[in-house]
């Protein structure tokens, strides 16, 4: 008990640093949002007094700045997020909330998917040290990850999307705009999962090597400790020592990892929706930093921030039961 009060006294502190961060980091950006919503009207009558009147329909304050982030702590205490200037006058929650569905069932169902595949595999090839499987698997897997993300999503969208197999995978949005319409039907949903393939291959084929390296690693260290010895001393099959013996302890270094992963979830992969055209949370945030969306922004590192903390809240409380010491 004592353990998790001060992780949470420690998540309380954290918290607020990074919302303290999370207001003066975009305040501190050079640009003005009232010039940057004035550029969009090129050809419009400008009236002379216009600038002052669009930062006055921003909300935008001329208070200097400690005011404003009491005024922020404020908003944020009363659930008042305000609104968007990239998509004026889109309130903020309703907003993120839409493109945040499309980043989980993404990046989500892929960070979940590469870990438990990378994990796997690092158990297998561990086991088979020496082989031909651990000579092969762990370079090829190294190789593709060593790809830069934008390029690896280049690489599948001209090969698989243009030359092979165009009518297999779509090009761009989350469903098809033109012949599908939203709702929980059949047609929907497939449309969802068609346009999802290359986006969630990219994902996983980047980062599971990450996941079956870090596996083998600690599982060769764990292989050679005497409660796996004796484990096999006493006769057990090996499929019950590789996982209930050697994987379930080799695999604690890999629990924080994955809380972050998944923390991360929430900011979207940026650089895949932006090559692939997909609505996720990491597209938005993209445009909310063209259009120095202060709200937009602040709002998206806020959710960012929480998810991350929450994760590693989890990841605490399961050391707990994965391993007795930090009981004791």
């Amino acid at each position: 008990m004592r353990h998790m009060l001060r992780r949470i006294g420690f998540y309380l502190i954290t918290l607020w640093a990074a919302v303290t961060l999370n207001f003066l980091i975009p305040h501190l950006l050079p640009g003005d949002p009232a010039l940057a919503m004035m550029s969009k009207m090129q050809g419009a009558h400008i009236e002379p007094d216009t600038y002052q009147k669009i930062r006055d329909m921003l909300g935008l304050s001329n208070a200097p700045l400690y005011q404003q982030y009491f005024q922020y702590l404020n908003n944020l205490l009363h659930g008042n997020l305000g609104i968007s200037y990239t998509y004026y006058p889109t309130p903020i929650g309703p907003l993120v909330a839409q493109y945040l569905q499309w980043t989980f069932g993404l990046v989500g169902v892929a960070s979940v998917l590469s870990f438990v595949l990378g994990t796997l595999l690092g158990v297998i090839v561990a086991w088979k040290r020496g082989s031909v499987l651990d000579s092969v698997l762990p370079v090829a897997l190294s190789f593709l990850s060593s790809i830069p993300y934008f390029w690896l999503g280049l690489g599948l969208l001209y090969f698989l999307a243009f030359l092979w197999f165009p009518q297999i995978f779509p090009v761009g949005d989350g469903y098809d705009l033109f012949n599908t319409e939203p709702g929980w039907t059949m047609d929907f949903i497939l449309s969802v999962l068609q346009h999802a393939l290359l986006p969630a291959l990219t994902i996983v084929l980047g980062s599971i090597a990450g996941w079956l390296l870090s596996m083998r690693n600690s599982m060769m260290t764990t292989l050679s400790e005497d409660y796996v010895l004796m484990a096999k001393a006493k006769g057990l099959s090996p499929s019950r020592v590789m996982l209930m013996y050697a994987a379930r302890n080799a695999i604690l270094p890999s629990i924080t990892g994955f809380a972050m992963s998944l923390g991360f979830i929430v900011g979207g992969s940026l650089v895949t929706e932006i090559v692939f055209n997909y609505p996720g949370i990491g597209f938005l945030l993209f445009k909310a930093v063209q259009g120095i969306d202060y709200p937009l922004i602040e709002f998206i590192f806020l959710v960012i921030a929480l998810a991350v903390l929450g994760a590693n809240f989890v990841a605490d409380i399961a050391y707990t039961f994965l391993d007795p010491r930090v009981r004791q």
